[in-house]
């Protein structure tokens, strides 16, 4: 590269500041970040992809949604003319608190940045039946797999998860067509709109947030499928043949006479979104059902228990 090109890109480079901050912190740094000049803050788990790995959801039982985790990422990006380490210490000084001891600093060429952050999200196979992508995903020309369209968005559920994948691949393996299926907890409606396009009738999603029924009810009229939806506070649906939870441990526990009452006798309850070690603390909450771990990825399980 000769130094005219080496002078353009490096010119075009933006400034990527990353350090952890704690979950009480977090909004508070956004803000001042966003004042002292940031051009964009990113706030992840630092701890994802770990047994340490926290899910944020509003459900009853656990706090309500905090803006970050307990060890939060804060990835900052800046212009190339700001000096990253000054817009760092401008913010600490609006928020009266000492600069991130350990700060990384890189740069960031220009590109594209749509299409870099659609390179991020490939398609999900589920067993041989089941295949999530997203919309700029078309399927393979002969693939007779069933195509689930789901772009990221404001609510959980991607297929990239593995308590989501979990659930996905026990409905692929033995949901029957024309079964009752409830996605307690739905999210992005991804569950229930791949139970509605494996031949369960009727399918109904409910949760808590009421961005995620907007999400999943837009999910499921891209992918052509009929689903009931539903606020956790409405009145509860009529018991199904299937039920689905992938939420947490601790409102697993909570919900367990709720969940338990939505199942029909000789039904099947699947949970999810509980690690391996917390799997028999939750069983233990559902003494109507014969629970036992039907599948465990990455430190994760997911339960089955079908109603005596």
């Amino acid at each position: 590269m000769n130094n005219d090109a080496s002078q353009t890109m490096q010119q075009n480079a933006l400034h990527e500041v990353v350090f952890l901050a704690p979950a009480e912190q977090v909004e508070s740094w956004s803000d001042a970040l966003f004042e002292a000049g940031a051009l964009s803050v990113q706030a992840e788990d630092a701890d994802a992809d770990s047994p340490d790995e926290q899910a944020l959801y509003g459900e009853p039982g656990i706090p309500a949604v905090r803006a970050g985790w307990q060890r939060t990422r804060l990835s900052v990006l800046c212009a190339a003319d700001t000096d990253p380490i000054q817009l760092i210490a401008l913010a600490a000084d609006r928020l009266g608190i000492s600069r991130p001891d350990q700060l990384q600093v890189h740069e960031v060429a220009d590109q594209d940045w749509v299409s870099a952050s659609q390179a991020q999200f490939e398609p999900v196979p589920i067993g041989d039946r089941l295949l999530i992508a997203p919309s700029w995903h078309p399927p393979a020309p002969g693939d007779e797999r069933i195509h689930i369209v789901l772009d990221p968005g404001m609510a959980f559920g991607t297929g990239s998860h593995p308590t989501t994948q979990l659930c996905l691949r026990w409905l692929s393996e033995n949901l029957l067509p024309g079964q009752c299926v409830i996605d307690y907890g739905c999210g992005s409606g991804i569950l229930a709109i791949a139970a509605a396009k494996l031949g369960a009738r009727p399918v109904t999603g409910i949760d808590i947030d009421p961005q995620a029924i907007i999400s999943a009810r837009a999910n499921a009229q891209i992918n052509d499928v009929q689903i009931e939806l539903a606020l956790t506070t409405q009145t509860p649906p009529q018991p199904a043949q299937i039920v689905v939870a992938n939420i947490l441990s601790n409102p697993l526990k909570v919900l367990a006479p709720l969940l338990s009452k939505l199942v029909l006798p000789n039904g099947q309850l699947v949970l999810a979104g509980l690690l391996d070690s917390q799997a028999d603390e939750v069983a233990a909450a559902y003494p109507e059902l014969e629970m036992h771990v039907f599948a465990r990825l990455e430190g994760w399980a997911c339960l089955v228990g079908r109603k005596r």
